[in-house]
């Protein structure tokens, strides 16, 4: 991919030393002293921003990616092909928002080739730069966040890794549709921030719901274009790597089942890992969980079933639910090769472009028995209020 090498910084060869035959790091085809890698044929590229000075009392994390790397290419390869590239790291540049270009433009041209961008950070507010990326392609978008605390904070104040959120969602011109955040701790989130979330029907899942009942955040994951996980939603106990963990979060093994989920997405198009700081890790704890997340999120991303939107709902089966309760009916469909929901939402006449990629929404079972039981669907309300 020409031109893109100017942003990259070739890797240390000491990251594929006394590696074992059949580890990533083997097969990987990394930016090195012999050159930029060619990505033709590739799914999945990753790319390290070495940013923290936007962070929020995680100084330090900038040094992250390469720790994560240590770890990742010891895990095993996969049963078949997965066209994984390294293109390096990109360096800070003279300011943040020059290390915000770099990322825009690398992902963006990644995107436009079809090619998954896999993001290793630095601090979270590169999350912005990400979504950036998108603007040129035209479409509105839908991101989720994984995150024990909303970063949604003053839009005065400069960007950081505890307000690019709200960047985003007041960002001109505006390509967000959706905005979802798993795992949020309501102890540690400002009411006002949730009463926001819900008048701009904006999705949250507390820690609580997704503890034993980690399946209803699939959905979620399932209709994101973005996913951006901070690692400090992550117990201590689990991922001591965060200056911002807690003795409450997410379970790492839960982790992983999140970064499958995510891969499996067939909607999903860029995805990024952030706040990892190896000044606090303890024996590298942090940097193999965030691995191995990244090993499950490959692995999902290698079970892609093609199902919507890159398989036609034509020959999924169709049920429509009468709502007498109400003027509304309620159309699911059930993918017959994953045997996963999705509910289809009306939206105005003429609104087609802007709205086509957002009204068939993903579910779950429990939706469609809800449905059934006269009970309108959160998801599809949410959806519906925010087409018409």
């Amino acid at each position: 991919m020409e031109g893109l090498e100017v942003f990259f910084q070739p890797l240390g060869a000491e990251l594929f030393e006394n590696l074992e035959k059949e580890v990533l790091g083997n097969v990987i085809n990394a930016h090195n002293e012999q050159g930029f890698p060619e990505t033709e044929g590739a799914k999945i590229a990753i790319l390290g921003v070495l940013e923290d000075r936007n962070s929020v009392g995680n100084s330090g994390c900038a040094s992250g990616p390469d720790a994560i790397r240590s770890h990742l290419y010891k895990l095993f390869d996969f049963d078949e092909e997965i066209g994984l590239v390294d293109l390096g790291n990109i360096s800070p540049g003279e300011t943040t928002n020059d290390t915000y270009y770099a990322v825009k433009t690398a992902c963006g041209e990644l995107i436009k080739a079809g090619i998954i961008p896999l993001i290793l950070g630095g601090s979270q507010d590169v999350t912005f730069a990400n979504y950036s990326a998108y603007e040129d392609l035209e479409q509105t978008i839908n991101l989720v966040t994984v995150d024990g605390k909303l970063d949604v904070g003053d839009n005065d104040e400069d960007i950081s890794s505890e307000n690019f959120m709200s960047k985003i969602i007041l960002h001109q011109p505006n390509y967000l549709f959706n905005y979802s955040n798993i795992g949020h701790q309501r102890y540690l989130q400002t009411p006002s921030i949730l009463e926001l979330m819900e008048k701009l029907h904006f999705e949250t899942m507390r820690l609580g719901e997704v503890t034993g009942n980690i399946q209803d955040a699939e959905p979620l994951l399932r209709n994101a274009d973005i996913v951006s996980f901070d690692i400090s939603a992550i117990r201590w106990a689990d991922c001591p790597g965060s200056r911002k963990s807690g003795p409450n979060g997410l379970y790492a093994e839960e982790a992983c089942q999140l970064s499958r989920y995510a891969g499996i997405s067939d909607k999903l198009t860029s995805v990024g890992f952030y706040e990892y700081n190896p000044n606090d890790d303890i024996a590298g704890t942090s940097a193999h969980l965030i691995a191995q997340m990244i090993w499950c999120f490959i692995d999902g991303v290698l079970q892609r079933k093609n199902d919507y939107p890159k398989g036609s709902k034509d020959s999924y089966t169709k049920y429509i639910i009468d709502l007498s309760s109400s003027k509304h009916q309620i159309v699911f469909y059930k993918s017959d090769k994953s045997d996963r929901w999705w509910m289809d939402v009306p939206y105005p006449a003429g609104m087609k472009n802007r709205y086509e990629r957002h009204h068939f929404v993903p579910c779950t079972y429990g939706d469609y028995v809800q449905a059934t039981n006269e009970e309108m669907p959160d998801k599809w309300w949410k959806t519906y209020q925010k087409l018409v």
